[in-house]
């Protein structure tokens, strides 16, 4: 079946079942003779020629089709393929518009599946409203049994929901205070440690003072504390064993030259990635009398500035924070608007950071050159949430999550891979089913995959679909670059 095909079926042709015909249904056999002759009367029958196409999928159900003779076959649209749910020729069984009895509550009533007649079929058909009709007074207290039934249902299945997504709103809400707080922690503590060595530099200042040290001398230490900072800026980052090595070789020739406290001095130049050669110019700059001053001196100066430092980068990190929980949220921005996916995509990446955790290793294959896409971000960033959160709670804290993006014909290609223990072949066909869940309660984000499916197929005219196999599950969601059609 393809999108462009139409339903072309032959006349319906009225009252040429008699009520004794009718009474050779099943779903007819216990009707009196009055209701079966209402039913003769109202409905009519329908001849569908082999091949053709009976009712589809998603369009308003307008009508109840009881199977007369022939082969139909009922398929339902997952991703970009046609499943076959139901092939049958017997006779009396029934589809269409099977709850067209419910009481009117707004929402609109659509097959819920293909039917393709294979073969030359006959159909006795009702009207939509004429069945709902028959079945709500002749059956008024099987009908309230059914809308309490169906109605709880939703109401229920709706409650639980809106409680999953609030208790995954807190869980979410928690990480991203958690990722605040550790920033915010490190700033009020490396303040602290700042206005402690500050202190020690007016001190030491004083002292450098009362001991008159000549002019020359102070220039020339105060030219040594920018070139000191200067190179700390532009040295290379040393593993943890090559700044242990190095803290011993500072240690040993402070030691040596009479620094006091060389060992508590050691750490600080070391992270600063100085050396002896540094140590040694200092040493032919001042006096020998003011050495240890001078390198005590140089290490707050050097402290200092790695504190500063340390405060600038934990402030930065508040600030990415605020601006991806901002961006994730689309707060102040318009429902619809032309987006770049990848702004989406690192947000989310940013709120889950938490959950990601240390033992995964996030692999971003990004395609910069990708065009806007006309999309509702804040609704595709609930997809992404749910399907990388699916993929890192498949890996179990440990694997390699893989997020990329390309371009597909006119569409938009975002992945999401994990090396977990894939999906097996039987869940795999109802991943995409309403409630549809294997996570136990209270896990995952409340978002299923239907709400994902439907987010990005019906909402955005695109498709999503896996693939899995042990160690390599990719969710593939493809989104169309340009604005689809109103026809």
């Amino acid at each position: 079946m393809t999108d462009t095909d139409e339903v072309r079926l032959e006349p319906c042709e009225p009252g040429t079942l008699t009520p004794d015909e009718l009474r050779t249904l099943f779903l007819f056999e216990k009707l009196t003779e009055e209701q079966l002759r209402w039913i003769a009367d109202h409905g009519c029958t329908l001849h569908a020629p082999a091949g053709s196409l009976v009712l589809r999928e998603g369009e308003p159900a307008e009508q109840f089709f009881v199977l007369l003779s022939g082969t139909i076959a009922l398929t339902r649209r997952v991703g970009r393929d046609d499943v076959q749910t139901v092939r049958t020729e017997q006779r009396g069984v029934y589809m269409g518009a099977t709850q067209a009895y419910l009481r009117d509550d707004g929402v609109p009533r659509t097959y819920q599946a293909t039917m393709r007649a294979l073969d030359d079929a006959d159909f006795f058909v009702l009207t939509s409203e004429e069945f709902g009709t028959l079945m709500r007074e002749w059956f008024p207290m099987a009908i309230h049994l059914l809308e309490g039934l169906a109605l709880g249902m939703r109401s229920s299945q709706a409650a639980i929901g809106e409680r999953q997504r609030l208790a995954a709103l807190g869980a979410l809400s928690a990480g991203l205070m958690h990722e605040l707080n550790n920033p915010a922690a490190a700033a009020s503590r490396a303040t602290g440690s700042l206005r402690q060595r500050v202190a020690g530099m007016r001190h030491k200042l004083g002292m450098l003072a009362v001991g008159k040290v000549p002019a020359a001398q102070l220039n020339a230490l105060v030219a040594l504390q920018e070139e000191v900072i200067e190179r700390a800026a532009k040295a290379p980052a040393l593993t943890a064993m090559q700044a242990a090595d190095r803290e011993d070789e500072l240690g040993e020739w402070m030691a040596d030259h009479g620094v006091t406290g060389s060992w508590d001095l050691a750490p600080v130049f070391a992270q600063g990635g100085l050396d002896i050669d540094c140590l040694t110019d200092i040493a032919q700059k001042v006096d020998t009398g003011l050495l240890d001053q001078a390198v005590h001196w140089l290490g707050y100066a050097l402290e200092t500035e790695q504190l500063m430092t340390d405060i600038e980068d934990a402030t930065s990190r508040v600030s990415s924070l605020v601006a991806a929980a901002k961006q994730y949220s689309q707060m102040d921005r318009a429902a619809h608007q032309w987006i770049d996916v990848h702004a989406g995509l690192k947000s989310t990446l940013v709120m889950l950071h938490h959950k990601i955790g240390d033992g995964v290793q996030v692999v971003k294959e990004f395609d910069r050159s990708l065009p806007e896409i006309p999309a509702h971000p804040a609704e595709l960033n609930q997809v992404w949430t749910n399907l990388i959160d699916n993929a890192v709670q498949a890996m179990q804290g440990a694997g390699t999550l893989t997020v990329r993006t390309y371009r597909e014909d006119d569409h938009v290609v975002v992945s999401i891979g994990d090396t977990g223990p894939g999906i097996p072949d039987e869940l795999k066909k109802r991943i995409f089913e309403p409630f549809f869940t294997t996570k136990p309660v209270g896990e995952g984000t409340g978002l299923g995959l239907d709400i994902s499916y439907r987010i990005v197929v019906n909402g955005h005219g695109g498709d999503i679909t896996v693939s899995s196999q042990p160690g390599h599950t990719t969710f593939a969601v493809r989104l169309p670059t340009q604005e689809p059609s109103s026809a």
